[in-house]
């Protein structure tokens, strides 16, 4: 089973007596739902509901918790959790020089039994068929190619990640599958920019959506618009080869893909397909997508 050291993430413990109230009052995952040995995405939101970080949650033992998180925006993150820490009995600090490994199932990996990381943690973004596990702490023993074959996973199965794919403050969870992977809890009580997501969510106004992009030449680099007959329909996210995350109005995609207008990135003409394991389709009457 291949693994990677993932170099440019951090850790942050949360723990104490309120440290899963604290959380649980903030940010978008359901912690009630989060079981021992496996991995929750979620994220902490403006009041206006647009992702301020994003990361993922497990749990660390009793009365402690774990985010795992961009390492440049760490410091950021406890210094935003921490205003809203008030009272609460809950520490927040960033770990030094612990080590975040992962690793996945590839067609060599053979069956779960016999290819699950000892003490790993199993990440729920992904689906059972193409499993995904985090470790932290123990040794490095990964390469730049490791890296690159993580990358190309994560892209294959429509797993989008702040820096690489998408701004912060730019996207609401929808438009990055949160809604999808787990990382929002609809029926837990509110949390910071709740309104506006149980609002996308009842509605069904989610128009933007992370999609895997395929080209039939190499793609260019992340943040090259995609276009449909010079109108833009999106974003390009990280990409690997002829693979990348694409960020789209969905709307806007099935209207060209309706009228076979092509959709390009640069010189290379993309196909778009929702990721396998995702719930949500392509609206039925896209004829009429406008311009927002």
């Amino acid at each position: 089973m291949p693994t990677a050291l993932l170099d440019d993430r951090a850790l942050i413990s949360v723990s104490g007596l309120d440290a899963e109230h604290l959380l649980q009052n903030v940010i978008t995952t359901d912690l009630e739902q989060l079981l021992p040995g496996e991995i929750m995405p979620g994220a902490l939101l403006t009041p206006q509901g647009k992702i301020l970080f994003d990361f993922l949650v497990s749990r660390a033992g009793e009365n402690a918790l774990l985010l795992d998180c961009r390492a440049d925006v760490a410091d950021d993150l406890v210094r935003r959790l921490t205003l809203y820490r008030l009272r609460a009995k809950a520490e927040l600090r960033k770990l030094d020089q612990q080590l975040v490994l992962v690793s996945w199932r590839d067609e060599s990996s053979g069956s779960e039994a016999d290819s699950t990381p000892d003490g790993a943690l199993r990440d729920r973004r992904f689906p059972d068929s193409s499993a995904a596990w985090r470790s932290y702490g123990g040794s490095a023993t990964s390469s730049l190619e490791d890296r690159v074959k993580w990358e190309r996973f994560r892209i294959l199965n429509g797993i989008a990640e702040s820096g690489s794919d998408f701004s912060l403050n730019d996207v609401f969870p929808h438009d990055v599958l949160l809604d999808q992977t787990g990382g929002v809890g609809f029926r837990k009580g509110c949390y910071v920019g709740q309104e506006v997501v149980s609002r996308m969510q009842h509605r069904g106004t989610a128009r933007r959506r992370v999609l895997v992009a395929t080209g039939d030449a190499d793609l260019p680099s992340a943040g090259t618009d995609i276009q449909a007959a010079g109108r833009p329909v999106g974003t390009l996210g990280s990409s690997a080869g002829r693979l990348a995350i694409a960020i789209v109005r969905i709307d806007k995609v099935k209207a060209a893909m309706d009228a076979g207008i092509p959709i390009t990135a640069g010189e290379a003409k993309l196909t778009l397909a929702i990721p396998a394991w995702a719930t949500f389709t392509f609206p039925q009457d896209a004829a009429t997508a406008e311009e927002a």
